[in-house]
């Protein structure tokens, strides 16, 4: 049976998450901190399909055991928080997480993300062939695996899917929200605004190399274009 961590320093939710999970196949396994949630995790690491994750707990935050699990794993990550403001949602879709659901919440919508995240993951797991080259750019999706001149570039998991997207059809110009649905799914109930930080942060990324060949441009009032010049 396939595992789900829960990590949430509130009792109750982790009770009623866990009963919702089981209901759906789920072998959940809870932490009450973030301290508890990492040796959980890597105790259990081959078994682990999904990880909720409350922001906002005592030892170790959740933003930072996201951080900690990015740096090893790329296991589907819902942030679970009771901060709304967008520079927590950004912040933590940033450093790798898939999804966030803001507290208070029914645990029926929070099963139904991890439902959708986890189609999204399927659809990617499909065979293909996920190797582009373009000039001095490499990309291998299945390894997230990003080099310019076969130098390594640092990117995180969402940056690494849109640089992807991007590139992959190149000259064509993406809108926000092709990208928000291509990327971050249908079921994504974030904003636009959301795909212009990471387009910002992308860039800066890669402009610490030389890639004269090509460019993310802005498409002004529409969107964005990888361009091959």
């Amino acid at each position: 049976m396939k595992k789900i961590l829960i990590a949430d320093d509130n009792k109750q939710i982790t009770t009623i998450l866990s009963s919702y999970a089981k209901k759906e196949g789920w072998e959940p396994v809870t932490a009450l901190d973030g301290r508890e949630a990492l040796d959980l995790f890597f105790k259990h690491q081959n078994e682990i399909s999904m990880v909720l994750l409350d922001v906002m707990m005592p030892e170790v935050d959740g933003f930072e055991v996201c951080r900690q699990l990015r740096r090893s794993s790329m296991v589907p990550i819902i942030m679970v928080t009771a901060r709304g403001e967008d520079y927590d949602k950004i912040m933590g879709l940033d450093i790798g997480a898939d999804d966030y659901v803001i507290k208070p919440f029914s645990a029926s919508e929070v099963m139904a993300r991890v439902r959708a995240v986890m189609r999204r993951i399927n659809v990617q797991e499909q065979p293909k062939q996920n190797v582009l080259r373009c000039s001095n750019l490499y990309i291998d999706l299945d390894k997230y695996d990003v080099r310019i001149d076969d130098a390594e570039v640092p990117l995180t998991k969402k940056e690494v899917e849109l640089l992807w997207t991007l590139a992959k059809n190149s000259n064509k110009v993406f809108s926000r929200d092709n990208l928000l649905d291509s990327i971050w799914g249908y079921d994504y109930f974030g904003d636009s605004r959301t795909v212009d930080s990471h387009i910002k942060r992308l860039r800066a990324k890669l402009d610490k190399y030389e890639h004269d060949a090509w460019e993310i441009k802005t498409i002004w009032g529409v969107g964005y274009r990888f361009e091959i010049k």
